[in-house]
């Protein structure tokens, strides 16, 4: 038997890169999966993912479009996963953003709309799954952070790294209020991943070279791997792991800093 055979999975921002692997593991383990997305431009990316899970995973998956930062379409969003493939079981919080702004420059309009899709977008979804939750005396909530979550690791999105810091404490304090319905809240917090996200930043060679150095593994991590680590967490093989922040980060969140660390090679950045 696989290990979420017949759970309701619903992942945020999943039309690509983490999301989409995150989905497509879990629909591998047997899940039903929701695929949200936000925009139009990503309503292709998600019908595709939609497309393949339920062409190789033998589950129903469903692409429900909502801007998770915002109550109205949270609520509607979850009303129609709970339609077409039930009450959620696992509620996997993925979407986040991370506009590189240094803090003499960073704007109001960013700080907000990092926030709101960082940290609200957690207190609207699994306030909402919660509930449910709550009834069945069952249920998996899983946030995926960040190594920003414990360091700073550039100069150049403190908006992203508190942001992150405060995600990882509402993990938290919400696996300390729901656990004794039986409800596992924990969070993933993944090192540098050659995402879509990424793409721009990492296209310059010096500055890939300089992540992979910085990292005691020297290389950096996959979407698959951030996606197994979810799917533990998600399983019943997890059932006493509560309030954990699980880095997958190939140690970088235990090493000391190094003069040659990509944190001060991108002070440049600032100027």
């Amino acid at each position: 038997m696989k290990k979420l055979e017949n759970r309701v999975a619903l992942v945020t921002g999943a039309s690509r890169g983490i999301g989409a692997a995150i989905a497509e593991r879990l629909a591998e383990e047997g899940a039903h999966v929701a695929i949200n997305y936000t925009s139009q431009r990503s309503l292709e990316k998600a019908e595709m993912l939609k497309e393949q899970i339920e062409n190789r995973f033998n589950v129903r998956a469903m692409v429900v479009k909502a801007n998770v930062g915002i109550k109205k379409e949270v609520d509607h969003m979850i009303d129609e996963v709970e339609q077409t493939l039930g009450n959620v079981d696992i509620l996997v919080n993925n979407a986040g953003i991370a506009p590189f702004e240094s803090f003499m420059k960073l704007t109001e309009e960013t700080w907000d709309t990092t926030y709101q899709t960082n940290v609200k977008s957690i207190f609207l979804t699994s306030q909402r799954v919660a509930k449910k939750m709550i009834e069945k005396r069952y249920g998996k909530i899983i946030n995926i952070t960040s190594t920003a979550s414990l360091l700073v690791t550039s100069p150049v999105i403190p908006h992203y790294i508190s942001s992150k810091a405060a995600a990882s404490h509402l993990t938290k304090a919400l696996a300390i209020e729901l656990g004794k319905y039986n409800i596992n809240i924990n969070a993933v917090g993944p090192s540098t991943v050659a995402t879509d996200m990424c793409q721009e930043y990492l296209e310059d060679p010096s500055i890939l070279e300089k992540e992979i150095q910085a990292n005691p593994m020297k290389r950096l991590g996959t979407e698959k791997q951030i996606a197994d680590a979810v799917v533990f967490l998600a399983s019943e093989e997890a059932m006493q792991i509560n309030g954990h922040l699980l880095m997958v980060d190939g140690g970088l969140t235990v090493k000391a800093a190094q003069p040659e660390d990509h944190l001060e090679q991108e002070r440049e950045l600032l100027l």
